[in-house]
């Protein structure tokens, strides 16, 4: 049997009954914990779900799709992740790593010999990429690329991908390389160009291949949630809150920085990739990498505690260790725990993005995590 097909004879365990607001026998509690949770921070909609030991023990989901409007969310709805999407570039590159198409230290010199970037880029590493030490900037607004990112709807994507090595390795790295940390989204795009570039693949391609496919991870895709039956994204700023209709463009980051930070899917899809990452942090070879493979991925690297795609932490309310990481595109926050010791992965959405919407998502995996220890 094949990786794939396995992977569709796994099945997240759930008591049958269920309805639009709440699934699994912890479901009651889960939405009792994020009803308060919105009341008190005040966003659109609030869903979470708690997987103990390897299986799903509770899913819900309270308030609205659209603020102002009668739609409620459902525990099925399709939700923007974020920068929790770089913990799946890396285990992208993960599974390239262990078939040898790429190597950790591979060079950014050696993927693109072609291209004229400042010699200190040429010894970059794919590591480095992903621990965010490399010296990539913290943004693309030099020479006006990003807004530029906004507007091109026509050039491929790994083109555009391209452009972004070419724009940031024309300049020296700074930090240097390897000597501090510094958060950097487009880092991982250049890692997402790499992975493209050795493989002559798109991106999202290869995501869908790699990752989603072996996990049945069959709803995840890439943007703001499209349809009219997903919850919206919400912008507060001085002017109040504004609703955020789908659009390529205008209700999410460029799809050019994909592996930065694009992906939705529903709760119980992003729970097949948490929980793959749980048995690989507590020693399990699994359907997508080795023991050892999950191993480099959790490992930090410097005192930041940020290890490839996961903050890597001691956290006493989760029991010990910890695989964390937040996402927000300013119109939606997720917030990801995996806590191996405890057995325990907590994950928790709203389509809001300010810092209300952090706190509640914060807070909403402590209040799971608790539930589930």
């Amino acid at each position: 049997m094949t990786r794939i097909a396995l992977a569709a004879c796994l099945v997240l365990a759930l008591p049958a009954a269920a309805h639009d607001g709440v699934r699994g026998d912890l479901g009651p509690a889960v939405r009792e914990r994020l009803v308060a949770l919105r009341a008190a921070h005040e966003v659109p909609a609030l869903a979470g779900l708690v997987a103990i030991d390897g299986q799903v023990a509770g899913v819900a989901a309270v308030g609205s799709r659209r603020l102002g409007a009668p739609e409620g969310v459902t525990v099925d709805d399709l939700w923007h992740l974020g920068s929790c999407t770089k913990a799946m570039t890396a285990t992208l590159i993960g599974r390239l790593v262990e078939r040898e198409v790429l190597r950790w230290d591979t060079t950014l010199g050696a993927v693109y010999p072609d291209v004229e970037m400042d010699p200190a880029w040429r010894s970059v590493t794919v590591e480095q990429l992903l621990c965010h030490r490399a010296g990539a900037p913290s943004g693309l607004e030099r020479d006006g690329l990003w807004g530029r990112l906004f507007t091109d709807t026509t050039t491929a994507l790994p083109a555009l991908r391209r452009t972004v090595v070419e724009h940031v390795t024309a300049v020296p790295p700074a930090p240097a390389p390897g000597t501090g940390f510094l958060y950097s989204n487009p880092g991982y795009t250049l890692a997402g160009a790499v992975a493209e570039q050795v493989t002559g693949r798109p991106y999202e391609d290869l995501l869908r291949e790699e990752v989603f496919a072996p996990l049945g991870m069959t709803r995840a895709g890439f943007g703001a949630p499209p349809g009219d039956a997903s919850p919206r994204g919400h912008r507060r700023d001085w002017r109040g809150v504004t609703v955020m209709e789908p659009d390529a463009f205008a209700s999410d980051n460029p799809p050019t920085i994909a592996p930065a930070g694009t992906v939705h899917a529903p709760l119980e899809d992003w729970a097949r990739f948490a929980l793959a990452h749980l048995r690989g942090a507590r020693g399990e070879d699994g359907l997508l990498l080795r023991a050892g493979t999950f191993k480099a991925l959790h490992a930090p690297r410097g005192d930041e505690r940020y290890a490839l795609g996961w903050g890597a932490v001691e956290r006493d309310w989760a029991g010990g260790r910890v695989l964390t990481h937040s996402g927000s595109n300013t119109m939606w926050f997720a917030t990801v725990v995996v806590a191996p010791d405890a057995g325990v992965v907590a994950l928790v959405v709203t389509n809001a993005g300010d810092p209300a919407a952090a706190s509640a998502c914060t807070e909403g995996v402590k209040a799971l995590v608790a539930l589930g220890r």
